[in-house]
């Protein structure tokens, strides 16, 4: 038989998540503060548990040693704030590129300044998610950019969004219906509210797939929820969808369709923002007003998602400054520390 030939050079076979989990195992009390956080991050979803939530941390997690000084930075921050809020940092490990150029996070390069690797990366994913759990107690999110990817952190993770560009693909979607932690939807670039409901729709439902070359039956994840994250028009120009007009409409989007848990998280950054970190305190204490002034959008806000890191801004690969994004700009650490304690008093 003739196999068809592709424009690529297939060079090794990766490990698959199994084989890696064995040679990287959860170890000591990982697997019990993953049990445990994970109970209370549903509970908030539920609206069994009102505090707020803080998806929060660097835009892409290019060093693991800044990633962990910054996490444990929040860890007595969490605990001044734990009656009100919760925080689920972000370790995004895989980052998606418009183009196709530029750094796509530590799964491709777990060195920034060498060639990519994809195995190294993938045990580097790992070992750093399972080492901040251990130090921090926290239990963190990330990207899925590579729905087969995900069983290589599914035991260790708590938090999964699914981005703007993968929002309407039909692998993401059927993937997050098997997902046993809460999953956003981002709304697409497009702006369009339909195509992240859809997305909400076909998550929460139960389906039989083909996933890592099985056929798989999932059960339907009831916390996949929407996140709002701005949009761009024809133009290029952003768009913002955090003002209470467009909350109100998410109420009504909800509304309309059957759906568990109606939740938004919103994102502070990206278009909402004009891509200025410096811009989401003011962001969310707008969203927190629209929530005083209406319970129906109170319930349905759960938090927020903020790019922060240790120093201000970003730069570019090389640069070596410690802390400071190499993709899109973070808000630094002192501003995040202060915009921390101003949501707590402010809620």
């Amino acid at each position: 038989m003739e196999v068809a030939e592709m424009n690529m050079e297939f060079e090794r076979r990766l490990a698959i998540p199994a084989e890696v989990k064995e040679q990287n195992p959860l170890k000591g009390k990982v697997g019990k503060i993953v049990e445990e956080k994970r109970a209370e991050l549903r509970a908030v979803f539920e609206g069994r548990l009102n505090k707020l939530l803080l998806i929060i941390g660097p835009c892409s997690a290019d060093n693991e040693e800044a990633v962990i000084d910054y996490m444990n930075r929040l860890v007595p921050v969490q605990e001044k704030v734990k009656d009100k809020i919760l925080m689920v940092p972000r370790i995004y490990t895989n980052k998606p590129r418009t183009t196709g150029e530029g750094y796509k996070g530590m799964l491709h390069q777990p060195d920034p300044n060498a060639k990519p690797d994809l195995y190294k990366g993938i045990v580097a994913c790992r070992h750093m998610h399972m080492r901040a759990v251990e130090e921090t107690g926290f239990i963190f999110a990330d990207e899925m950019l590579y729905p087969e990817n995900y069983q290589y952190l599914d035991d260790v993770l708590g938090y999964v969004a699914v981005g703007a560009r993968s929002v309407e693909d039909q692998q993401h979607r059927l993937t997050a219906s098997g997902i046993e932690v809460p999953v956003g939807m981002k709304n697409p670039t497009s702006g369009d509210y339909a195509v992240m409901m859809n997305a909400i729709l076909a998550a929460q439902h139960p389906h039989t797939f083909i996933y890592r070359g099985w056929e798989v039956h999932s059960e339907g994840n009831i916390h996949c929820h929407a996140i709002l994250r701005g949009s761009t028009d024809k133009h290029g120009s952003h768009q913002q969808n955090y003002h209470y007009e467009d909350l109100v409409r998410l109420c009504d989007a909800y509304d309309a369709r059957e759906l568990k848990n109606p939740a938004v998280i919103i994102d502070t950054n990206h278009s909402n923002s004009n891509k200025n970190p410096f811009e989401q305190p003011r962001i969310i204490m707008d969203v927190l007003n629209s929530c005083r002034h209406s319970d129906r959008v109170a319930k349905l806000v759960k938090g927020f998602m903020i790019e922060s890191y240790i120093e201000d801004g970003c730069q570019k690969i090389g640069e070596g400054v410690y802390g400071k994004s190499i993709t899109d700009p973070c808000l630094g650490w002192e501003k995040t520390e202060r915009l921390i304690y101003d949501i707590a008093e402010k809620i």
